[in-house]
């Protein structure tokens, strides 16, 4: 009898193999909605994603030779907050009329992507339709007489996303019902031109959308706009970027703010109320790629880091750009720092030009790989050396606080011996404390615990301190009222006063008490003598 293995009693299981999909594929009405309002969370971004767009259209119209210098490429921001409207338009390359219509009805189908532009998805153009009620396009190609339009009825789209009956309709159905196209001529075959306009923009965040100043602070952070003239270093960051990068230089205007958008650089920064600080140096930062070549470029500016800059400067954090576009916002890179809050006290751009790293589809971040991973692992030691840079300025700021605070605490003593409302043995004690501190004082204002800016008004306070003790000294007679009491009344006086400075918390109060009872001393000498008489 042969035993049979109780695996062959199994049934055999049929041969499987991998065979694409064949049933229908249905894209819903609801991707729009992920698309355009779900996707942009901040408003502001619609600016950024439409000027980004102009920069490309300018870069091909001055590639092309259809703008032939680099300060022709113009983007004109029209802000109507009366007629809740804006208008983004620029003279770019324009979109041809044959491909007009089906560029702006495309989905993720950019014809930009692996041609090393700015936008590459296909979906920025979107980003208005979940904040205003209606999106109309316009454009005009270069040597084209026609102008082309296509209009988004962005009620009507949010009334069909809502609907539960129309839970059938495809993204296709979605855009037939929403949205029209038209032609009207034109007589200039120059005007070549792309335009978006926003009507019924809705009221979002204090109406910021509508308010010319907040969309400039914004648009001068993010945008590809020039320095400004008043910072003296651009020389030095345009060096330190070389020929990696290429700036967009558009001039930007925005209707209500005087002339073209700058960047908020200036040499001058503000820290904190009647604070300021300036910059000092520019640090060029080169990343080499993790196969030759480079993946990324940049700059530092230091300064004093004499603590965090407010939000309100538009500098502050080390920022990341990808074609001159700023990428997330200045918290983007707080994780290479010893301290998050370092990055607050930093200025600096980096422009990733390797192009295996590419923003996400928002621009809030990067997507992560190894190659933006290899970008990363370059930024730590510069965030661990301007981590070390702010440590160091707040000893320093500390250490110099305290050397004021000691003279200041001097000049007081002086200033209660000049008063002459102590005795002979008080006042010699101050006068020998302030003798034995002046040589520690100057030994510490010598050495690097003090910041370089301070010591020069530090050194003169001593000197001033040196020459009001050197008086102190030779000074022959007090003019103290006290001396006019008889001897017992002024030791009696000369006690109590200096109880007053012993017991008081704060001496500069317990001065300010003491010049008014002394200022009463004439009135009890009369007293005193009347009662002699």
């Amino acid at each position: 009898m042969s035993i049979v293995p109780i695996a062959s009693l199994r049934p055999t299981a049929p041969a499987t193999v991998w065979a694409p999909v064949a049933g229908p594929i249905v894209i819903g009405k609801d991707v729009l909605e992920l698309l355009s309002s779900s996707m942009y969370v901040d408003p502001m971004c619609i600016y950024r994603e439409y000027v980004q767009n102009a920069a490309d259209a300018i870069d091909e119209a001055r590639a092309s030779g259809v703008l032939d210098s680099r300060s022709a490429g113009l983007v004109d921001v029209k802000i109507d907050a009366r007629a809740r409207s804006i208008k983004i338009r620029d003279n770019g390359i324009g979109v041809a009329g044959s491909e007009f219509e089906k560029w702006l009805v495309s989905f993720g189908a950019s014809h930009k992507r692996g041609q090393g532009l700015r936008g590459f998805r296909g979906v920025g153009r979107l980003a208005g339709l979940g904040y205003c009620q209606e999106v109309t396009f316009r454009s005009c190609a270069h040597g084209e007489l026609t102008s082309h339009e296509l209009s988004w009825d962005c009620r009507k789209l949010r009334t069909v996303l809502r609907g539960s009956a129309d839970q059938e309709k495809t993204l296709v159905d979605l855009v037939r019902e929403t949205a029209s196209v038209r032609s009207i001529p034109v007589t200039d075959k120059a005007n070549h031109f792309f335009e978006v306009e926003l009507a019924g923009v809705v009221r979002h965040r204090n109406d910021q959308l509508l308010d010319p100043t907040s969309v400039a602070f914004y648009l001068a952070q993010v945008a590809p706009v020039p320095f400004s003239e008043e910072f003296a270093f651009a020389k030095d960051v345009l060096q330190a970027l070389g020929s990696e990068v290429v700036l967009g230089q558009l001039n930007l205007h925005i209707t209500g703010i005087d002339g073209p958008i700058r960047r908020p650089h200036r040499d001058q920064i503000s820290i904190r109320q009647k604070e300021t600080d300036s910059f000092r140096t520019i640090e060029p930062i080169s990343i080499p790629g993790p196969d030759g070549g480079t993946a990324a470029v940049g700059w530092i500016a230091h300064h004093a880091y004499a603590g965090a800059l407010p939000a309100a400067s538009g500098v502050r954090g080390l920022r990341l750009r990808c074609g001159d576009i700023q990428i997330g916002d200045d918290r983007l890179l707080e994780e290479i720092f010893l301290e998050p809050r370092f990055n607050s006290w930093a200025v600096g751009e980096i422009h990733v030009v390797d192009r295996r790293i590419t923003p996400n589809g928002r621009r809030d971040h990067f997507e992560q790989n190894n190659h933006f991973q290899h970008v990363l692992t370059h930024l730590i030691p510069i965030g661990r050396d301007i981590s070390k840079r702010c440590r160091t300025s707040s000893v320093q700021r500390n250490r110099s606080r305290d050397v004021f605070l000691t003279i200041e605490r001097l000049e007081e003593s002086l200033a209660i011996v000049r008063q002459g409302s102590l005795g002979k043995a008080d006042r010699a004690r101050l006068v020998r404390e302030v003798k034995a501190a002046i040589p520690e004082l100057e030994k510490r204002i010598g050495t690097t615990i003090m910041e370089d800016r301070d010591r020069p008004l530090a050194g003169a306070k001593v000197t001033n301190l040196k020459r009001q003790l050197s008086r102190i000294e030779n000074q022959t007679s007090g003019k103290s009222p006290l001396t006019k009491l008889p001897d017992t009344e002024r030791r009696a006086f000369e006690k109590v006063l200096s109880l007053i400075y012993e017991c008081a918390p704060n001496r500069s109060a317990a001065k300010v008490l003491v010049d008014r009872l002394l200022a009463r001393i004439p009135r009890a000498v009369k007293n005193s003598e009347a009662r002699s008489e």
